[in-house]
């Protein structure tokens, strides 16, 4: 007998996933001793009018959570047409027998777990009377980022700003409809200033936030700038900061454009980086070490948070509907 793998569309990975499990999810995925995530794999999709498309491959393996792929592209300018930037599938398997359980759509559960991991993050770095928030961006990630960032701090005021005002405009409005206190930043330098976190998640290749823009005491969440050539920040922000921590070292020193292109500059020195998200959710405590600290947190993603974020997603789901899962011989 064999299970038929479930399929579940992005709404069914969005009502398995509510941010307090899933960062608790992810919290504990990284405390394990047993699980394997390669680096992962990049592919050009050859030559668009922007940035070039790219198709990433993301494998990983637990005895507890099972062994799972994501296949993930990216498309740059797709908000021209109206469409996300990402778009994938995943594929979570049996770590027993290697039948599939189920098929999820890649770009609801890469959106969530991405919020996620930044929200873990956030619990151990940003201060925790954070209220003003600052989303640079205005795609698929702000629409989420903020709602993750707000499950673990006291978020009254979101500002969001964007290249695009009519883009951030429609960020704000879904904001809002989420119960958010959202609106228009006209000026990111001005926002910066006001922000106890600033969450940056674009596609851009040129800094857009300036270090000297920042007060004492602020976190900045780097989620963009998933290759060497991209960036969203610039080397004063490096040069300010008090602790910079990453999801994984591999992809900072590899992928992170912030983080490689300010080591090539001479502002930062990998000597200098804090640690990764592993050993913060192993900390005994919070890693702020006081109120003043400017703290960052750079993320360009790994397979471990997709491999828990699936897990955790079936299991749900299936507690939700227990006679979703049958049996075919």
């Amino acid at each position: 007998m064999s299970e038929i793998p479930l399929f579940l569309d992005a709404p069914a990975v969005a009502r398995a996933l509510p941010w307090p499990a899933l960062i608790d999810a992810l919290q504990q995925a990284f405390r394990l001793a047993d699980a394997s995530a390669p680096e992962r794999l990049h592919y050009a999709l050859g030559e668009a009018a922007g940035a070039a498309p790219t198709l990433l491959v993301m494998p990983a393996w637990s005895p507890s959570l099972g062994v799972g792929t994501k296949l993930v592209t990216v498309f740059p300018e797709n908000p021209r047409a109206g469409l996300p930037s990402i778009h994938g599938v995943y594929v979570l398997m049996d770590p027993r027998h290697g039948q599939v359980l189920a098929v999820l759509d890649g770009g609801e559960l890469t959106a969530r777990r991405t919020a996620a991991a930044s929200a873990l993050a956030s619990r151990q770095l940003s201060r925790p009377d954070s209220r003003c928030l600052l989303m640079v961006g205005a795609g698929r990630q702000a629409r989420n980022l903020p709602l993750a960032h707000a499950s673990v701090r006291p978020i009254e005021r979101v500002l969001v700003w964007n290249r695009r005002p009519d883009e951030a405009r429609e960020a704000v409005r879904a904001l809002q409809a989420q119960g958010l206190q959202a609106e228009l930043a006209t000026s990111l330098r001005e926002a910066a200033a006001e922000a106890d976190i600033v969450s940056c998640a674009t596609l851009s290749t040129e800094p857009l936030l300036a270090g000297d823009w920042l007060r004492p005491g602020t976190h900045v969440d780097l989620v963009g700038a998933f290759k060497p050539t991209m960036r969203e920040t610039d080397d004063r922000l490096f040069a300010r900061a008090d602790a910079v921590w990453c999801d994984t070292r591999a992809g900072a020193f590899s992928e992170a454009g912030d983080i490689v292109q300010a080591v090539k500059s001479g502002a930062f020195d990998p000597q200098r980086l804090a640690g990764d998200l592993a050993a913060l959710c192993r900390a005994p405590g919070p890693a702020r070490r006081n109120a003043h600290e400017i703290t960052v947190f750079k993320s360009v993603g790994m397979a471990l948070e997709d491999l828990a974020a699936a897990r955790l997603c079936l299991d749900r789901h299936r507690a939700a509907h227990p006679l979703s899962s049958t049996e075919t011989p």
